[in-house]
């Protein structure tokens, strides 16, 4: 029996508030999760170091494969968030094949931050992208939650462990 495993994602589906838009979105750029590291530095150091202080604004952006009203329509308002879910089926292949298929899902919330109009070239497919400020960030794989990211209600959970509960216990909060 083969020790190698290997994962491939390669396919997936977005639904928008709900909305099930399969085959329209061309490509998909999920939040990419930066954490905010400080410099320290002092006297008597021989060198410096950074530590964490918080996570970086996070962004999404779709590439949609034509026009779409309610797409547009959804990321036209600057002032509601919109819902994005991308659901995916993740394989595991060994030397004998595919072993195994999970549902990998990102859960996002955020504010679009700005609409296309589109790029229109003679004899091509007309080009739609969309970029998200996004507030909440959750990725479920076969059931269990990796990490969920929620910057305005102070969540930040790795494997379900709460990384915030002692900060959150200290400010009050």
């Amino acid at each position: 029996m083969s020790k190698i495993k290997i994962n491939k994602l390669t396919n997936a589906n977005v639904y928008l508030n709900g909305i099930n838009l399969l085959g329209r979105a061309e490509e998909v750029q999920l939040p990419q999760i930066k954490h905010k590291l400080a410099e320290h530095k002092a006297l008597g150091m021989v060198g410096s170091a950074e530590f964490f202080s918080g996570i970086d604004k996070l962004e999404c952006k779709i590439k949609w494969n034509a026009l779409y009203p309610e797409v547009l329509l959804a990321s036209a308002t600057p002032f509601t968030a919109s819902m994005i879910q991308v659901r995916a089926s993740l394989e595991t292949y060994n030397g004998t094949g595919r072993i195994e298929e999970v549902p990998a899902t990102a859960f996002i919330i955020g504010t679009f931050k700005e609409f296309p109009l589109g790029t229109i070239k003679p004899h091509e497919n007309a080009e739609y992208e969309t970029s998200m400020s996004v507030t909440y960030a959750k990725l479920v794989v076969d059931g269990v939650p990796l990490f969920e990211i929620d910057v305005l209600e102070n969540i930040y959970k790795v494997g379900g462990i709460d990384m915030l509960t002692k900060y959150k216990k200290n400010i009050g909060a």
